[in-house]
């Protein structure tokens, strides 16, 4: 996927109204960085996705694994000087990467993200052990954990039973919006 320069100011402008925040007070300090517990897993620092996006350099930081192996522990804007809220940026460039149809960076996590939702949109809530195996249903490795999924199982970590909760029309209002 190649986007025009045109494009890529539709994305920058995206992500800004999406996240309703300005990247571009970022000044790379690195702070960031240095406090974020994925680092090691992000293919590119946060601090430099921010200048990436302040260089109008969407398309890279759209394909990256980092904007989908970013949590949204806030540890990175508890920590940053000017305050800026980089999980909610990471959260725009997420959505925007999908509203695009770039390939995703990172697709395990997309998968899992998806089975998250279905179970709170269902429950109310996380059924771990249903989100567990939609998602190694659906990567077709349902088999590669079962020794964690029973040991989970055996300590009571993974309820069999789903528990709804109890104003579920709340939760689907929700999802409707």
């Amino acid at each position: 996927m190649k986007l025009s320069s045109q494009e890529m100011k539709r994305v920058l402008e995206d992500v800004r109204g999406h996240s309703e925040v300005n990247f571009n007070l970022c000044f790379q300090c690195r702070t960031c960085a240095n406090a974020c517990p994925f680092l090691d897993a992000m293919d590119i620092h946060p601090n430099v996705i921010m200048r990436m996006l302040q260089f109008g350099m969407g398309e890279p930081v759209l394909k990256s694994s980092t904007i989908w192996v970013c949590v949204g522990c806030n540890t990175c804007c508890d920590s940053c000087p000017m305050a800026i809220d980089i999980p909610t940026v990471m959260d725009a460039l997420r959505q925007l990467a999908m509203e695009k149809g770039v390939a995703i960076g990172e697709p395990d996590i997309l998968n899992f993200h998806e089975q998250m939702l279905k179970s709170v949109k269902k429950y109310g809530r996380a059924h771990k052990l249903e989100i567990m195996m939609r998602y190694k249903l659906k990567k077709k490795d349902l088999f590669q954990d079962i020794g964690l999924g029973l040991t989970m199982l055996a300590k009571r970590k993974l309820d069999l039973r789903a528990k709804k909760v109890k104003d579920i029309q709340s939760i689907e209002s929700i999802f409707k919006k």
